[in-house]
């Protein structure tokens, strides 16, 4: 770690509290305006819930998009982020924003199954919502990016194949691939990680499937482990032969291309629509 914490986004981004207020404001306008399934249980813990989002012009067999958001792993709430919701319903599709439990109450293995268990059980009930269960989608922000990934991935310490959805497309947007520094940065007290821990569910080592097509994002704006950490996944990818795409979304830092990825006219929006658009 250099003397300043690169991880640390309220120091680089000076209206953090702002641009995440809005995001809450934004996602309440969003559900007192659309068709809203709230608190639908995958599992039986207390967070492991997720909301549904129908769009005004339901067809039978609609895509069905997952989102997974992040705040590092020990904290962050759906209700929070359902203004990614936006670019999915101007697409005809259904949203899925899933919940899952923090760290350090639980241990990351925990999180990562959860998020897994949530994707498989939307698949499984996908026709209860009128969506067609092979046109699933997933996109992820920051730790969401990481715990996304291993919708697609094996990780070294797995010694049994996971139950994994079948997916379309994956769009991982400012996600940690590489932990190894997370156990000595400023989350050190917030979330406990061990370096046992870092070392067992990173992406860059983990066993990375060849399918779906991933998208790796990031704000042009962020810090360089962001950077850094997306281009070693493409890198990956490709040498995995996996179909990728690496994409930089100009003018953005970590909290505002949130703001991006919920605006269908906007880079990262614009990407989901097509996602949708081709499922």
């Amino acid at each position: 770690m250099t003397s300043q914490d690169l991880y640390r986004i309220r120091d680089f981004v000076p209206d953090f509290d702002t641009i995440a207020a809005e995001f809450a404001e934004r996602s309440r306008q969003l559900s007192a305006r659309s068709k809203l399934m709230a608190d639908i249980r995958y599992g039986a813990r207390d967070r492991e819930v997720l909301d549904v989002i129908l769009p005004d012009n339901l067809k039978a067999g609609a895509p069905l998009h997952v989102f997974v958001h992040g705040g590092y792993w020990r904290s962050g709430e759906k209700e929070n982020y359902r203004l990614v919701a936006a670019p999915v319903l101007e697409a005809g599709g259904i949203a899925a924003i899933v919940e899952y439990d923090l760290m350090p109450g639980q241990r990351l293995q925990v999180l990562v199954d959860q998020v897994r268990r949530s994707v498989v059980w939307l698949q499984n009930h996908a026709a209860d919502f009128r969506a067609d269960p092979l046109k699933m989608t997933v996109s992820g922000h920051s730790a969401g990016a990481h715990l996304a990934s291993f919708l697609a991935a094996i990780a070294p310490g797995e010694t049994e194949r996971p139950v994994l959805p079948v997916l379309q497309e994956m769009l991982l947007v400012s996600g940690i691939y590489d932990l190894s520094e997370i156990p000595d940065s400023f989350l050190r007290d917030e979330a406990k990680m061990t370096p046992a821990e870092a070392a067992a569910w990173s992406p860059l080592t983990a066993n990375q499937l060849p399918s779906p097509r991933r998208i790796i994002a990031f704000g042009a704006e962020e810090t360089s482990p962001f950077h850094e950490q997306a281009l070693a996944l493409s890198k990956k990818l490709s040498i995995d032969d996996s179909a990728v795409q690496l994409m930089s979304t100009p003018g953005f830092n970590h909290m505002s291309v949130v703001l991006d990825l919920a605006d269908p006219f906007g880079r990262l929006g614009g990407l989901v629509v097509e996602m949708i658009s081709r499922g």
